[in-house]
């Protein structure tokens, strides 16, 4: 092992070690031992320390013996004449640095200096200014990000074990050039990876290079800027920390099994831009230890045997001599490099259009001055429509476009957009056509500078002024869907052919048509019930993440990351019938009022690593599904209340029961089978299923507001069908009760029928 890099990460976790002890001890001159200490938004204190020791970091005094714990994990700078002959010192190293760092994070937060504010003093060319994602942008400076909170750790849990996001990357430092810089990001969003920011090199970050060219940095785009200096570099490895002990279900205090855990199932690596120090030694060899190689465009020492890490541990790709013909095809090399070192395998579909294509861009937002044209939202109608036809009506690649063609179009203009789309397959059914459909959004959302939202009669779609000066047409909407339907349902589709008309007779000839189908659809649908069927389907995609996990999705209940409904599990099954959807026949019935059967109980027992042995679908007192980490909404009992709270994945805000989502999801989370507690998607409130063993609608006696509102119409109805149209008004939220000794005078004063309710115990 190199003399050398053992050398600088020791010296650098020693001052590391020793700047963090300086910087606790003026803060607790400062603000006394009292002051809070906490990242934003999580439930897990300061997660890397809180994972590998279980110590639950919650004020200042708390953070002396973190220091301890990290000084002593130091070990002495080895001598000239010292050989290495493992990594032990090194990775010990590493931790202690990674203990400094969060600490040194937890006293600027008591402060609140973090998250960390730059200046931005370089405009870009063409005058404009970042304005995108989800960061905020004050005159001539803008807020970064801080660590990921754990609403958008569990909003990205979905992709992470669908595959969208095959991994992430931490990038410490500063690319060769700005162009460098944003080929890199596009390199890596076009391959799904999730991308964190941080570091510098003399002062200049690829933060910097990024908002110079007008990149959008955000979740939204999968690039989240941490901070400038090197030690914000810890929020990537507290994100990996976290992942163990959301969907891991790992416990606090276990770091063996954490870093395991991190090895095999998160695919993350550094990459180290320029220049690297003592300290970027040190940090990286904390990301070692959680399995995650470093790769640096700069000529260092290299580590190349395997042990800790998958592959090699430390590679060095000096840019300049990788060969190449120009920095472009060089930083492609890099890139590629970095995916086989950490063995991340990305599935990429071959879209011929003239932009970058990828998941990434998913989140992009097309604001007003920076775009070219838009089709449908509120200056004129758009539609989708997908169906099933003979095969010989089909001809697979044809795509036609008649009407006025986006370069035809003024800029910032707006035309009406039809869009319909052809299949035929021996294995197509009419009851896959709204399934393909409904992933149109997700498929041309994968274009660079496309913005697209809803769906059916209510598209919208926006054309970025960078996209349209590279060539992109309508046609190329054309190509995205016919190579994606290819790609994702080959098993079932044959051939596909795209028409798109701006012409707006023709448009609203076509909706028509649509809107039959539409109807039809909806009443199919509707028609299904559990009873109608005989066949449940599983979904184990979150196993990759929560190995004990299993969703039984059955017609009246949709999987509770809400993206996968009965028919979809149907059609997954078809397109791969080895897949992680699979039939679960519904044998015997057990208890027609609980919903629990034969059938699932087997599967869940055998597919659990035999941790669960029975489920009732119907309640959530009893034996009720395990829940992983990718949930919408959690439900809760309040049993002051004889009745549930559902908080949403989006609301921050403190519940009765005396915890915020984030600690009532680390609660329930990881595969685990919780009476009383259990996660879910938020249409399954719109279920005649609904806990209809322990009472429906009637028992939710609180709900966060966003939820209310945004579903107020479905609700409204499941409300009337209840008997009750004035229900929902009977139901607390957040900005009436956060206590239960708000909440029970508010249900009482609305006359809540969940306190006249037989009790739940």
């Amino acid at each position: 092992m190199s003399r050398y890099i053992a050398t600088r990460a020791i010296r650098g976790a020693q001052g590391m070690v020793r700047e963090a002890e300086e910087a606790v001890n003026a803060a607790l001159v400062e603000l006394g031992p009292d002051a809070p200490v906490a990242f934003t938004n999580t439930a897990y204190y300061l997660p890397v320390i809180y994972a590998f020791t279980g110590e639950k970091v919650e004020k200042l005094g708390d953070l002396p013996a973190i220091i301890e714990r990290a000084k002593n994990l130091l070990h002495p700078v080895p001598s000239n004449n010292m050989w290495l002959p493992y990594l032990g010192e090194t990775l010990d190293s590493g931790i202690a640095t990674l203990f400094a760092e969060e600490a040194m994070e937890g006293a600027r937060f008591a402060r609140g200096t973090e998250p960390q504010v730059i200046k931005l003093d370089h405009a870009r060319a063409d005058g404009a200014r970042f304005t995108g994602g989800d960061l905020g942008v004050h005159g001539d400076k803008m807020k970064l990000n801080g660590p990921i909170d754990d609403i958008q750790l569990r909003a990205w849990g979905i992709q992470l074990v669908d595959g969208r996001m095959p991994g992430f990357c931490a990038i410490v430092g500063c690319a060769k050039s700005n162009e460098v810089a944003v080929k890199i990001v596009r390199e890596l969003q076009s391959r799904g990876i999730l991308i964190f920011l941080s570091g510098n090199v003399n002062g200049r970050s690829i933060i910097h290079q990024l908002q110079e060219e007008g990149i959008q940095l955000g979740y939204d785009t999968f690039t989240v800027p941490f901070g400038i200096d090197t030690i914000s570099a810890v929020y990537a490895l507290g994100f990996a920390a976290r992942s163990a002990l959301t969907f891991g279900g790992m416990d606090a205090g276990n770091a063996r099994k954490i870093m395991l855990y991190n090895k095999y199932r998160v695919f993350a690596f550094v990459l180290a831009l320029g220049e690297v120090d003592d300290l970027k030694y040190a940090t990286a060899a904390g990301a070692i230890s959680f399995g995650f190689p470093t790769i640096a465009d700069t000529r260092i020492p290299q580590i190349l045997p395997t042990g800790v890490t998958t592959y090699e541990h430390v590679v060095s790709m000096p840019f300049d001599e990788i060969p190449g013909a120009d920095d472009m095809e060089r930083t492609e090399k890099l890139i590629q490099r970095c995916m086989e070192v950490r063995g991340v395998k990305v599935k990429i579909a071959k879209v011929p259009i003239p932009v970058s294509y990828g998941s990434a861009f998913e989140g992009e937002r097309i604001r007003k001055d920076i775009m070219y044209a838009e089709f449908g939202g509120k200056r004129s109608n758009a539609f989708e429509f997908l169906r099933m036809k003979p095969a010989d009506e089909v001809e697979d690649g044809k795509i036609t476009v008649s009407g006025t063609d986006i370069d035809g179009m003024e800029e910032g203009g707006a035309l009406p957009l039809g869009m319909v789309v052809d299949v035929s397959g021996r294995k197509m059914q009419t009851d896959f056509e709204p399934i393909l459909e409904r992933q149109f959004h997700y498929f041309i959302n994968g274009v660079e500078g496309i913005q697209h939202n809803g769906q059916r009669d209510i598209a919208w779609t926006r054309i970025s002024k960078s996209t349209f000066g590279k060539g992109f047409r309508l046609e190329h909407f054309g190509k995205v869907i016919h190579a994606r339907i290819h790609e994702v349902f080959g098993n079932i589709v044959d051939k596909v052919q795209v028409h798109l008309t701006t012409d707006q007779a023709e448009v609203d000839e076509l909706i028509e048509v649509a809107r039959v189908a539409y109807a039809e659809r909806n009443e199919r649908i509707a028609n299904l019930t559990d009873e109608s069927v005989d066949t449940f389907y599983s979904c184990l995609l979150c196993q990759s993440f929560a190995p004990n996990h299993v969703c039984v999705i059955n017609p009246e209940r949709v999987g509770l990351c809400g993206a996968y409904n009965w028919l979809d599990c149907k059609a997954s099954y078809e397109i791969n019938p080895t897949g992680p959807n699979q039939p679960v026949a519904k044998g015997l019935v057990i208890d027609a009022e609980k919903g629990e059967f034969s059938g699932p109980n087997e599967y869940i027992y055998q597919n659990s690593n035999q941790a669960v042995e029975r489920v009732t679908l119907y309640s959530i007192m009893e034996a009720p599904l395990t829940s992983c980490g990718c949930f919408e909404a959690i439900m809760v009992l309040v049993p002051e209340a004889n009745g549930f709270m559902i908080v949403s994945r989006e609301d921050p805000s403190m519940t009765p029961c005396g915890m915020t989502f984030s600690t009532l999801a680390g609660t329930a989370g990881g595969g685990m089978q919780t009476p009383g507690m259990m996660g879910m998607g938020k249409y399954y409130l719109t279920s005649k299923k609904f806990i209809s063993a322990d009472g429906g609608m009637k028992r939710i006696v609180w709900l966060s507001s966003n939820l209310r509102e945004s579903m107020r119409p479905a609700l409204q109805e499941v409300c009337e069908r209840e008997g009750m149209p004035d229900l929902l008004d009977k139901i607390a939220d957040e900005t009436v009760a956060t206590t239960v000794e708000d909440l029970l005078p508010f249900l009482e004063e609305k006359g809540h029928p969940a306190l006249t309710m037989d009790p739940l115990f």
